[in-house]
C-alpha cells in the first residue's frame, strides 16, 4: 500500500460553477483491450447519446490498453471522426493503470468510464453524474444490486457478484452495494487526491478506491442501473476473482496497521454539518451512546468467556483481573474507532494508557464486590460470582462512558471566532460548467 505521499485534503462539497462554451465537464474513459470488433459501434453510439441527451460539453477518451490487434487504429480513426473523441496509448496492461493515467491528466471537472461492451443503459449516465456536478456527492457507482435495478444475466455471474460484495462487507465493512459494475464517475479534484493512495492496476482498482473513499468520509452516491450481461465477454472470472480477493487482503491489512494515511483526508471545517457547533445539542451524544452499548456488550460478553476460561487455572480475582485488562484493551480500540471516530495511529498510545485508568476504577469496582462476596459467603457458586460480576460491570460501563466523553476522547473544543471567519478554498477544477443560458445545441 501506498504510504510515500501525502495526500492532503479533500476538497470542500460545491457546485462547479459555469464557465465558458464549449469547455468539456465530462470525460467518459472507456478502457479496451483487443476489442477492434467492438470499439467501432460502443464509441459511436455512447458519442450519439451524450449529444442527444447531455446538456453540458462533453469528452470520450479510447484508452488502449496494449492492444496487439487492430484497436488503436480504430480508435485512432474514430479520435479523426469524431470531434470529442480522444484516444490514448498505453504500453502496459491493466484496467486501473488506464483510468489512473487518462484521470490524472483529464481537465475535465467529472471524470467517469465504462465498459466497452455497454452492457449498462445509457440513460442511467445522467443521473450517475449529476450529483458530482451539483456538489451533492464525490463519487457515483451503478449498482445492479440495488432493489430498483433490472439485470440479466447468468446463475453464476449472480452468485460471484454477490459473494464479493458480501465478502467486502464482512471484511472491509463496505456500506456500497456493488463495486465491480463498470460504470462509475468521480470528481477531478477528489480523484486527485485519492489516486495516489490506490495502488491496484487492474480489476480490483474500482474496490480499492470505493474502500479508501468510503474510509476518507467521501460520499458515494448509487445510481439503480438496468444491466444486460455480454455472453462474448473476455474476463477471466477465475483469475479476476483471486486477485480481487489478494487485493482485498492487502487493503485489510493496511487498514488495520494503520499505514494509510486517511486521517489527514480532512475536510474544510463547516462542510460537514456535523462539525457545526449547536448551542443545547451535545455533539455526537447519541451516536456515540449507541456505539458505546454496542461495544460495551460485546466486550461484557469477550469478558465473561476469558474470566470463565481463566477460572479454570486461576483464583477469582486473579482470573478477574486478567480477563478485565484484555478486555479493556480490545474495548478501548474499538471504542476510539466506532464510537468516537478516531481515525489513524496518532495517540493511540496514550489513549490506551488513559483507558488502563479506566481499567484500574473498573477492577477496583469488581473486585470489591468479589471480596464483598466472599465475606458474604465462604463458597460462593460460579453463577453467583458472574451475576455480581455483571452487575459490577453495568456500574463500571456507565463510568466508563462519562470517563471516555470527557476525558479520554473528548470533543475538539471550536477555535476562538474571529471577526471575518475563513473557509480553505475549494480545489475547483477549471474550466468548469457551460454558462446555463445556452441552448443544449450549443453545448453539443
Amino acid at each position: 500500500m501506498r504510504t510515500d505521499s501525502s495526500p492532503g485534503s479533500l476538497p470542500a462539497r460545491e457546485h462547479l460553477p459555469a464557465a465558458a462554451a464549449g469547455t468539456p465537464v465530462l470525460d467518459v474513459v472507456v478502457p479496451v483491450y483487443n476489442e477492434e470488433r467492438d470499439l467501432g459501434p460502443c464509441v459511436r453510439r455512447l458519442h450519439e447519446h451524450l449529444t442527444r441527451t447531455f446538456p453540458y460539453a462533453f469528452r470520450i477518451t479510447v484508452a488502449d490498453n496494449a492492444s496487439t490487434d487492430g484497436t488503436p487504429h480504430v480508435a485512432a480513426r474514430l479520435a479523426a471522426d469524431l470531434g470529442a473523441v480522444r484516444s490514448v496509448r498505453l504500453d502496459q496492461k491493466g484496467r486501473g493503470r488506464a483510468l489512473r493515467t487518462v484521470w490524472s491528466a483529464s481537465d475535465a471537472p467529472v471524470l467517469a468510464y465504462m465498459d466497452v461492451d455497454l452492457s449498462t443503459d445509457l440513460n442511467a449516465l445522467l443521473p450517475l453524474v449529476a450529483p458530482l456536478i451539483s456538489g451533492h456527492s464525490d463519487l457515483a457507482i451503478g449498482s445492479r444490486l440495488a432493489r430498483s435495478s433490472r439485470v440479466v444475466r447468468g446463475a453464476k455471474r449472480e452468485f460471484i457478484s454477490r459473494t464479493y460484495n458480501l465478502i467486502l462487507r464482512g471484511s472491509l465493512q463496505a456500506r456500497f452495494s456493488d463495486a465491480q459494475c463498470g460504470f462509475k464517475a468521480i470528481r477531478r479534484d477528489v480523484a486527485q487526491v485519492l489516486l495516489p493512495l490506490v495502488e491496484d492496476t487492474g480489476w480490483f482498482f474500482d474496490t480499492e478506491m470505493l474502500v479508501l473513499a468510503e474510509r476518507a468520509g467521501c460520499r458515494i452516491h448509487e445510481v439503480p442501473v438496468d444491466w444486460v450481461d455480454d455472453p462474448d465477454s473476455t474476463v477471466h472470472i477465475v483469475r479476476t476473482a483471486t486477485e480481487d480477493l489478494k487485493g482485498v487482503w492487502r487493503v485489510g491489512k493496511a487498514l488495520a496497521t494503520g499505514s494509510l494515511p486517511l486521517d489527514r483526508l480532512a475536510r474544510p471545517f463547516g462542510d460537514d454539518p456535523r462539525d457545526r457547533d449547536l448551542t443545547g445539542v451535545p455533539q455526537g451524544l447519541a451516536r456515540q451512546l449507541v456505539g458505546f452499548c454496542v461495544v460495551g456488550a460485546l466486550s461484557t460478553l469477550f469478558y465473561l468467556l476469558l474470566y470463565s476460561g481463566f477460572r479454570h487455572f486461576a483464583g477469582s480475582q486473579l482470573a478477574n483481573a486478567l480477563a478485565l485488562l484484555v478486555s479493556a484493551v480490545a474495548n478501548t480500540a474499538a471504542n476510539r474507532r466506532l464510537t468516537f471516530g478516531v481515525r489513524g495511529r496518532g495517540g493511540a498510545v496514550r489513549h490506551q494508557a488513559q483507558g488502563l485508568v479506566v481499567f484500574g476504577i473498573g477492577l477496583v469496582l469488581t473486585s470489591g464486590s468479589l471480596a464483598a462476596l466472599s465475606a458474604a459467603t465462604t463458597d460462593p457458586d460460579h453463577s453467583t460470582e458472574l451475576a455480581v460480576l455483571i452487575a459490577a460491570n453495568l456500574a463500571a460501563t456507565v463510568l466508563r462512558f462519562l470517563l471516555f466523553r470527557a476525558w479520554v476522547f473528548p470533543d475538539p473544543q471550536p477555535a476562538a471566532p474571529s471577526p471575518e471567519p475563513h473557509l480553505p478554498e475549494p480545489h475547483l477544477p477549471e474550466p468548469h460548467l457551460p454558462d446555463p443560458q445556452r441552448t443544449w445545441s450549443d453545448a453539443r
